[in-house]
């Protein structure tokens, strides 16, 4: 990195105007991208259930609606007395004059018994909208803003799929801004005691504003082909910070070290690049290998994150190895000035930090066995976890749409959210082998009835004759759809097993498609299920690979490996703890307990929080890889290394939780999980695994640590990437110019 430590000195001024420029760019564009953003993606676009939707409103013109509007009595009488009835139909009549609303159903229109709640009290008026999935969502928002409250002697709440997708992206965009005004001051203040100094304080904020403002504008230019996730704004600004703090306390910090050892400023710049740069850069690495692992998923979703964190670590790398050294260069020793608090700059060899991994080396066996026996302890409730996928509970009890969702699911029965629908394309399907089948599919456990074109269906026989609205079931060209009207929790174990059992269900005119929430779950549980192993084979072998060119030793990144999944064994088992069963809910906040796990956020946290926690490792071996080629003493090695990064990543750290701490004030459930969960595991990782387990494990494999094999130590050689020790500049450092 030697040419471009002197590019980056001589081209200082320069260099700083064209990032001033590239960040109002960015930023004047990048926050256009809230306005197309998507709040779906959840599902696989290539699953079957997917491909019945698809056919299902191609052929059929049919699809589930978009709002479902619950309207209760006030006072609890029933909703078919003459008042409620007017103002239902009123109301009715209102959606349906809305531009872009159709299909307006309303209970009070055909008295279909499913659009009347259990005990009489609610019914229903459901509508489809036009338009994409973006716009469909915005235009629920409206109407569910003017429909919500009430009406004469209703209490209206809107629901539906595109009003509980605006709901949570309005949300989020509110908590957002909130997490913001909470993270940002609080996380200046404990630079101003890590540094001590108001200027140096700013260093980490310039950073994140690169990162997170370019990964903005990098985020609208991928919204011009893909669909990107609003969940994944919330990465950006806490991994942006994050990062940005994390690299801006490595390189100021070794900035000024090498300006208390006595060299100029620009030679203080030049080997801080090739030192903490390289770290800074190998540190980076990591972490966007680790999110990149979201890339072999199929749902947006988890490829947003991809696409978020990839981008905002790559940024923070640029600003930090490049921006940063420019601006330090600028700054030179004033990158002290205005101290609020007295800081040594000056490299320590002995502290808290050695003293600690001393201490720990004098008994590694003992301490390695009561760390990693707490970390899997605090690990065991994840054995308990049950998985599930997001729905309107990721909102609060209180939001209108999911009130209007749990009335669905309580008083309503066989509600939309259990439906399975089951698409027969075929034009050669007669009307006898469709009553067949739909006396066949009402046997299926589980199944409460079938609605077809030839009839409903209950318990193998015909219960009811097919009427005016079961015929529309029909193609013009040929083929037809049925309706399976079920109980079941569609996010459920025996959800999965409903539609195996349906779709083993033998079928006229050949293949069908299951669709349906029910069938959906199936599929992305598959989906998940079916890259999971290639997502950790990605993860490891990359991992594995970049630790070997930074250390040249096949026992370190092992024991990476091994460390980090033990680090995130307290955050696996939180999450079950905490937002499974419901505990805490005093702490964190108020939020719906589903007794399941979306099983996407073990996932991404497991991505993100390993990608953090090799950052940790890496800034901490490079200082002791750095004191180990210097004196070939391991234990000394481990001792140093860890005084001079302890604070380092204490720091680090505990900004970094702060940040994603402030993701917890969240009224969207699963940002809550997100923001607990990365915190704890990057708390755990900077302070039990780095300060206990690592110098309990480093000496006790001594100087195998740094072993490999032989042809792979002569490949090492020829294109390892690891630190050296730096030559001593100092006698020639007064003579090294800009233009050297």
């Amino acid at each position: 990195m030697l040419p471009l430590s002197r590019i980056i000195v001589r081209y200082r001024v320069l260099i700083l105007v064209l990032t001033g420029v590239s960040v109002v760019l960015a930023a004047v564009i990048g926050i256009g991208v809230f306005s197309k953003l998507s709040s779906g993606g959840f599902n696989d676009p290539g699953s079957e259930s997917t491909r019945a939707a698809q056919v299902l409103k191609d052929q059929f013109a049919a699809s589930g609606p978009d709002l479902v509007v619950v309207a209760t009595t006030r006072d609890g009488s029933p909703a078919v007395s003459p008042e409620a009835a007017a103002a239902g139909e009123q109301l009715a009549a209102a959606l349906a004059a809305e531009p872009g609303v159709t299909d307006v159903v309303s209970y009070w229109q055909v008295k279909a018994p499913g659009l009347l709640s259990q005990d009489g009290s609610s019914a229903l008026i459901t509508a489809t909208l036009a338009g994409t999935d973006d716009e469909r969502q915005d235009l629920a928002g409206a109407i569910a803003e003017d429909l919500n409250g009430t009406t004469g002697p209703l209490e209206v709440r809107v629901g539906g799929r595109s009003a509980v997708f605006d709901a949570v992206g309005s949300t989020i965009e509110k908590d957002l801004a909130r997490a913001e005004s909470f993270a940002i001051p609080l996380t200046f203040v404990l630079l101003l005691f890590v540094f001590g100094s108001l200027v140096a304080s700013g260093l980490p904020l310039i950073i994140g504003a690169i990162s997170v403002l370019g990964s903005f504008f990098v985020l609208w230019v991928l919204t011009l082909f893909t669909e990107v996730s609003v969940f994944s704004v919330n990465l950006v600004t806490g991994l942006g910070l994050g990062l940005a703090i994390d690299y801006a306390l490595l390189m100021t910090t070794r900035f000024r070290e090498e300006l208390a050892d006595g060299y100029t400023v620009d030679t203080a710049v030049q080997r801080t690049i090739r030192t903490a740069g390289r770290t800074v850069v190998f540190s980076g690495l990591t972490v966007a290998v680790a999110l990149s692992s979201l890339l072999v998923f199929p749902q947006f979703f988890l490829r947003s994150f991809a696409y978020a964190g990839i981008a905002t670590t790559l940024l923070a790398i640029l600003g930090a190895v490049v921006a940063l050294p420019a601006l330090l260069a600028v700054l030179g020793t004033r990158v002290n000035s205005l101290k609020v608090l007295r800081r040594a700059t000056e490299p320590a060899e002995e502290g808290f930090w050695s003293r600690l991994a001393n201490r720990v080396m004098r008994r590694p066996v003992a301490y390695l066995a009561v760390g990693v026996t707490v970390l899997i302890v605090l690990g065991l409730p994840f054995f308990g976890v049950k998985f599930g996928t997001t729905d309107d509970r990721v909102l609060p009890a209180s939001a209108p749409a999911a009130q209007a969702s749990q009335l669905l699911r309580d008083s309503f029965e066989g509600d939309d959210s259990g439906l399975v629908t089951v698409v027969v394309p075929d034009a050669q399907a007669s009307g006898a082998g469709i009553a067949a089948y739909a006396g066949d599919l009402s046997d299926v456990p589980g199944v409460i009835r079938v609605e077809s074109a030839a009839g409903t269906f209950e318990q193998g026989a015909l219960s009811a004759p097919a009427t005016p609205v079961d015929a529309s079931r029909n193609a013009t060209g040929g083929g037809t759809w049925l309706t399976l009207v079920t109980a079941i929790d569609p996010h459920s174990t025996a959800a999965v097993d409903l539609v195996a059992n349906v779709r083993a269900v033998p079928s006229p005119g050949g293949a069908t498609l299951v669709g349906g929430a029910a069938a959906e779950f199936s599929d992305n549980q598959d989906a998940l299920a079916s890259r999971l192993p290639w997502a950790l084979g990605l993860i490891a072998l990359a991992t594995f690979v970049l630790l070997f060119l930074f250390t040249g030793s096949v026992v370190i990144p092992a024991k990476a490996l091994v460390m980090n999944v033990l680090s995130l064994s307290a955050t696996f088992g939180a999450m079950v703890w905490v937002f499974q069963e419901g505990h805490l809910q005093w702490l964190v906040g108020d939020f719906q307990v589903t007794g399941m796990l979306d099983t996407s956020m073990p996932i991404l946290i497991f991505a993100i929080a390993f990608g953090l926690s090799m950052d940790y490792e890496v800034f901490l071996l490079s200082r002791i890889k750095e004191e180990y080629d210097r004196t070939g003493d391991n234990a000394r090695a481990v001792a140093v290394g860890l005084q001079r990064t302890g604070r380092i990543m204490t720091a680090a750290a505990l900004t970094l939780a702060v940040v994603f701490l402030a993701f917890v004030t969240s009224e969207v459930s699963i940002i809550k999980l997100m923001g607990l969960g990365i915190a704890l595991a990057v708390i755990m990782d900077a302070t039990l695994v780095r300060g206990i387990l690592v110098p309990a494990f480093m000496k006790l494999a001594g100087d195998w640590n740094w072993w490999a094999p032989a042809p792979l130590r002569r490949l090492h050689n020829r294109i390892g990437l690891s630190e050296h020790a730096l030559p001593d500049e100092r006698a020639e450092s007064q003579r090294i110019s800009v233009s050297a």
